[in-house]
């Protein structure tokens, strides 16, 4: 199971961290992705970070703001972001994918290929 944490109202600008807590399972041979929805928007693939080995891979518009780490004690995956914009309000799920290389990295952006999803947590970037 998956659970999301760590929304909230923040202003432009400013950073917030989410979590996602793995339990019942170790997130080791897992790869996490990260998603997000807003209100009448489709879903838009975040990052995807192997646990295994630290793979990442983030979308154009999170590079250099957003960054995912983990904390293995902990069996969680954080999603640091910074730099928040009005656009990036959204609820953000985040999933879990048995980690295997691919070299087409468009992959880890299909939501089709994650098995395990938590709920989200909503994020509102206040203009």
């Amino acid at each position: 199971q998956l659970q999301a944490s760590g929304g909230g109202l923040v202003q432009t600008g400013g950073s917030l961290r989410l979590s996602c807590a793995a339990s019942g399972f170790t997130l080791n041979p897992y790869a996490i992705g990260w998603f997000r929805q807003a209100p009448g928007k489709e879903r838009e693939w975040v990052s995807c970070f192997s646990v295994s080995d630290g793979t990442t891979y983030y979308a154009d518009a999170m590079k250099g703001r957003f960054t995912v780490s983990r904390d293995g004690a902990k069996n969680t995956v954080y999603l640091e972001m910074n730099s928040l914009k009005y656009e990036d309000t959204a609820v953000y799920l985040c999933a879990a994918m048995r980690w295997m290389w691919n070299s087409n990295s468009h992959y880890y952006t299909q939501a089709s290929n994650y098995d395990s999803w938590g709920q989200g947590t909503q994020v509102t970037v206040s203009s």
